[in-house]
């Protein structure tokens, strides 16, 4: 069997040896026609051989390109695909680099480095929720991904992206802000915040009330119809549609219509007019369609380019300070305890209700009762003051010298306790001494017995 074995892997080593004999005399002969061939005829034969240099035409140039380029810094020739000409929505998977100091805010510029380009956008991050609803995040988060949609040209999805806040010549500053990858191109831009409209009633029925100062026209009432709404007492509602009747105290347009944005709205229960009516809504975030092509190549290289700034660093250079709205500030909110009327049962219904459950008609007393008597006070005479004062004088003395007791015999146990700790570590020396004796002995004897 080991005989057999040999022979057939000296016949295969046999063959091999033949092939690559015979590939190589075909190369050696095929390199001897090319050479009698002049170049046009070779390179139309053989292609273009390795080393040889390719020229490349290129139209359309910028004259800035041609005028600061630097032969010091390369320029790398790429194509980009079918699919990546066309310019839409991004959905990248982002999370803000731990070198970057701060956090990214929404719609603030960065510069990304995507495939072959490189550009300025402002995206709009967002982090998707349990029911998948996208919902607008006004920072980035500190350590976890997040969502950026931007404007640019598209990408196939698992594209490595790079984010920077600007660029820089001086290296000590540079910081990268953003890493992140495409999760999905050409996609429809739904992203969503969180919204509260509020309204005051102008018009009470039973049940029906008419909000004003909600909506601002007839049109983005019907928006919201069928949506819940809520007063601050708790009482929940419905937006119902547009109204349309006359309302005598409200502002009329031109024609005796009424004033727009008035909506007829049910409740569960009958609404008063101090009533504040809320409306908490998702409304669709638009994404700027933004995007700048960076051209540092049109530029001298010891120039910065310049792109879009952010709010931050224009108010820095404009000596702006930050705008305050004061109703955004937080502030104790004091409400009045509201007293409501007591429920009145109409007679027909109260002879229909068990004695338990029917209005008791209690007459007043002439003469309060001991306690409530008791409540007002008591009024004591002179002497009865005196002794008063007097058990007063003696609590006092007594709970000082409470005190001053247990004072003492806090102090008297602290010292009872050093005491006995220094007892306590005397013994343990005297008990280890007379272990170290005993053994000792115990270790003599032994020795005598083996000796023996």
């Amino acid at each position: 069997m080991s005989i057999t074995f040999i022979l057939n892997g000296l016949l295969l080593s046999l063959v091999l040896y033949q092939l690559k004999e015979e590939i190589e005399l075909r190369k050696q002969m095929n390199i001897a026609e090319l050479n009698e061939l002049d170049e046009t005829a070779r390179i139309e034969t053989e292609g273009f051989r390795t080393g040889t240099y390719l020229r490349l035409e290129i139209h359309d140039v910028p004259s800035e390109m041609v005028e600061y380029f630097d032969p010091y810094h390369p320029i790398l020739v790429g194509g980009v695909g079918l699919g990546e000409e066309n310019v839409g929505y991004m959905q990248a998977r982002l999370k803000r680099h731990r070198w970057h100091k701060k956090v990214l805010k929404t719609r603030d510029p960065i510069i990304v480095s995507v495939g072959w380009r490189r550009y300025q956008t402002t995206p709009v991050y967002a982090i998707e929720d349990i029911n998948g609803r996208h919902r607008m995040l006004k920072y980035t988060p500190e350590h976890m991904h997040c969502l950026a949609m931007f404007w640019g040209p598209l990408a196939p999805p698992s594209t490595g992206i790079v984010a920077v806040q600007n660029l820089s010549n001086n290296q000590a500053t540079f910081r990268i802000t953003a890493t992140a990858v495409v999760v999905e191109f050409k996609h429809e831009a739904r992203i969503v915040k969180k919204i509260k409209l509020v309204g005051y009633p102008c018009k009470i029925f039973k049940k029906t009330a008419l909000i004003k100062d909600m909506f601002t026209s007839d049109l983005e009432v019907a928006r919201f119809e069928g949506a819940s709404i809520r007063t601050v007492s708790g009482i929940r509602g419905q937006v119902k549609k547009v109204a349309k009747e006359e309302i005598g105290n409200q502002p009329k347009r031109k024609g005796g219509q009424t004033k727009e944005g008035i909506a007829r709205c049910t409740f569960e229960d009958k609404i008063l007019m101090s009533d504040i009516v809320f409306l908490r809504a998702w409304t669709q975030v638009e994404v700027p369609q933004f995007y700048n092509p960076l051209t540092t190549a049109l530029q001298p290289r010891d120039k910065t380019w310049q792109g879009m700034r952010t709010v931050a660093e224009l108010r820095r250079e404009n000596n702006l300070s930050i705008p305050v709205n004061k109703d955004s500030l937080y502030k104790k909110i004091e409400r009045k305890q509201r007293k409501f009327n007591p429920v009145v049962i109409p007679k027909s219904l109260q002879a229909s209700l068990p004695f338990e459950s029917k209005p008791k008609d209690i007459p007043k007393r002439k003469r309060p009762l001991l306690e409530e008597r008791r409540k007002k006070g008591v009024v004591m005479d002179p002497h009865e003051r005196k002794v008063h004062a007097l058990v007063q004088q003696y609590q006092l003395i007594r709970n000082d010298k409470m005190k001053k007791r247990k004072v003492n015999e806090e102090k008297k146990r602290k010292v009872l306790e050093v005491e006995r700790a220094k007892e306590e570590e005397l013994s343990k020396k005297r008990r280890r001494e007379e272990r170290r004796v005993k053994y000792r002995a115990q270790d003599k004897q032994n020795k005598k017995i083996r000796r023996a």
